[in-house]
């Protein structure tokens, strides 16, 4: 595997990274070019009332005499539930009152919770699984296994410089694939993308397997090489199989995506049929198969997806593909309030798609560019920057949209929305030819974009 990742990314100029996170649980997000960003939520409620509860009845682990008896109790507060894998949190926080080795039985719960948090896209369980790394960290300050433990909560809850300062510690400290995984991750998030693909070389150098090759293609798909995006992508999927469900229907999601950008809906849909066999009602999978059904008009089909995905993740991503859906299926007053929602609680749960959403439908600018400036403290990838731009744009800010612009197009991503909205900024600059070489490019690809951006699309080349 040496050289295989530098070789396929930087001499082909290949593409980005799934922060498909994988210690002893190789994670999944989504979505990539998915927001990740989620509000506590009711978890938090929950979370707060476990406290209490742990500090009024010394929970379970008190008479352990723990150093950090709130973070070891917090940890072990009783779990319901009857999924396979709330059975295993169950089975585990059992099992770590009887440990001999409470530092590793709590490494597994942590775990454990961050694979709960992946099934049931509900950030809280990060919080807990940090509770179990603040427990290991209590008995031992300098333990890479809560350090990487943290470092993973910390990186899918958006805080990527402090993922970025452990991984690094890790990297200095030990040789695992795993830490380079993590550091790897964080510097893709923000924007550093070349440091991100050199550590991603040292993961797989060391150890080759599809968390990795899950990372080799989306940064494949970053650079442009769908091929070979596609290529990596299938082998991910192909070699997690059954023993990790979950991952690998986040894997057959991404190579939907990614058949469906290069115009297979068969393959595509084949691809969502795989994943939601393995994971049923999986989001990520019924979001790929409701754009399936857009880009062939089964409007009313997609409307129905999509209140499955979003009544499973209610992140805007998703709610504003569902009001999409609906207002293209004949549903106005549905999706007026689907949007509502996400003007509501959008911004807490993730800026950077609800500035999209602003933007496009030209209402709270000053809101969408503000949001999107946040989002650029946190990130930097090129899709923090197309954000920035489309809102500097739609405020009349020409020149500093085109700087932004540039630097989102400087990779070499092949997106849909990326040439969309690159096509109307510099054709708001006067520079029309190359703005319908950009709009060109984005109808190719128009399959990608949601019914708002084709119109969009459509009457940007009228006006060339």
């Amino acid at each position: 595997m040496d050289g295989y990742l530098r070789y396929r990314c930087l001499k082909e100029e290949s593409a980005e990274c799934a922060l498909i996170g994988d210690s002893y649980e190789p994670s999944s997000n989504v979505t990539k070019g998915e927001g990740r960003r989620q509000s506590l939520g009711k978890r938090v409620t929950l979370f707060l009332i476990l406290l209490l509860l742990a500090t009024a009845l010394g929970c379970r682990a008190a008479a352990t005499k723990e150093p950090n008896s709130d973070a070891c109790a917090l940890a072990l507060a009783p779990h319901s539930g009857n999924t396979p894998i709330d059975l295993e949190i169950i089975r585990l926080q059992d099992a770590t009152l009887h440990s001999t080795d409470r530092s590793r039985a709590f490494e597994q719960l942590g775990w454990a919770y961050v694979k709960k948090s992946r099934v049931s896209f509900d950030p809280g369980f990060y919080k807990l699984a940090e509770q179990c790394a603040g427990c290991i960290a209590s008995q031992n300050p300098d333990s890479p296994e809560a350090l990487l433990l943290k470092g993973y909560v910390l990186c899918n809850l958006h805080y990527f410089k402090d993922a970025e300062a452990i991984a690094r510690r890790l990297c200095q400290t030990r040789v695992a694939a795993v830490d380079y995984a993590l550091l790897g991750d964080a510097l893709m998030e923000q924007g550093i993308l070349n440091e991100a693909i050199d550590a991603y070389q040292k993961m797989v150098d060391l150890k080759p397997g599809p968390q990795g090759y899950a990372r080799i293609a989306h940064i494949r798909w970053l650079k442009g090489d769908l091929e070979g995006a596609l290529e990596m992508m299938r082998k991910a999927a192909g070699t997690t199989g059954a023993r990790d469900a979950e991952s690998a229907a986040w894997a057959y999601s991404r190579v939907a995506l990614y058949e469906l950008q290069e115009g297979s809906t068969q393959n595509a849909d084949r691809a969502c049929e795989a994943a939601l066999l393995l994971q049923n009602d999986y989001a990520p999978a019924l979001l790929v198969r409701a754009r399936i059904c857009l880009a062939q008009n089964r409007n009313e089909q997609a409307a129905q997806l999509m209140q499955r995905a979003v009544s499973i993740n209610p992140l805007p991503e998703y709610k504003w593909m569902l009001a999409e859906s609906l207002r293209a299926a004949g549903q106005p007053n549905e999706a007026q309030d689907v949007e509502d929602e996400i003007r509501k609680q959008g911004p807490a749960d993730d800026p950077r798609t609800v500035a999209l959403f602003l933007t496009t439908r030209g209402e709270q600018l000053d809101e969408a560019l503000s949001l999107a400036r946040q989002e650029t403290t946190v990130r930097g990838d090129v899709f923090t920057l197309d954000a920035l731009a489309w809102a500097l744009a739609a405020m009349g800010r020409a020149n500093e949209a085109m700087d932004q612009i540039k630097r989102a197009l400087s990779e070499g991503t092949e997106d849909a929305r990326l040439f969309y909205h690159a096509g109307s900024i510099l054709a708001r600059a006067g520079k029309r030819q190359e703005a319908r070489l950009m709009l060109r490019k984005a109808t190719a690809l128009k399959q990608m974009l949601l019914p708002t951006e084709k119109e969009g699309l459509s009457k940007e080349l009228r006006g060339l």
